[in-house]
């Protein structure tokens, strides 16, 4: 049975991947182009990152429809294509903007953490 940090913890990670999937897969493939399977091994490598292909895969669809990636078919071989996924022009504009707002999040948090007292003071209550 797990204990009562682990439920924590999981409930915590869950609620983290939701808002932060995608800025996560957008920023996976701003230096490279990767394959579905190649992208989710690369999410599994992150404590906090575990999905599963019925979580990647729709996101993956909803982001091409959305003109963020795009997708091309390569082979390799004598192995099946592979289909590759990659950041389009549109997309290097929305992964900038999700982290300029995921690292004021970041700071944000920090500074309460740090000195809760001080948020009225920001407020100017």
């Amino acid at each position: 049975m797990k204990d009562t940090g682990d439920k924590v913890n999981e409930k915590w990670d869950v609620q983290l991947r939701k808002g932060t999937l995608e800025l996560v897969i957008l920023a996976a493939l701003k230096a490279r182009e990767l394959y579905g399977l190649e992208l989710l091994k690369l999410l599994h490598g992150y404590e906090t990152m575990q999905i599963t292909e019925g979580t990647l895969y729709p996101l993956l669809d909803r982001l091409k429809r959305d003109g963020v990636i795009q997708a091309t078919w390569h082979q390799e071989g004598e192995t099946r294509p592979r289909k590759y996924y990659h950041l389009t022009t549109q997309g290097e504009e929305k992964l900038s903007a999700l982290a300029s707002r995921w690292r004021q999040s970041v700071q944000d948090i920090e500074s309460l953490i740090a000195q809760p007292a001080s948020v009225n003071k920001a407020q100017g209550k």
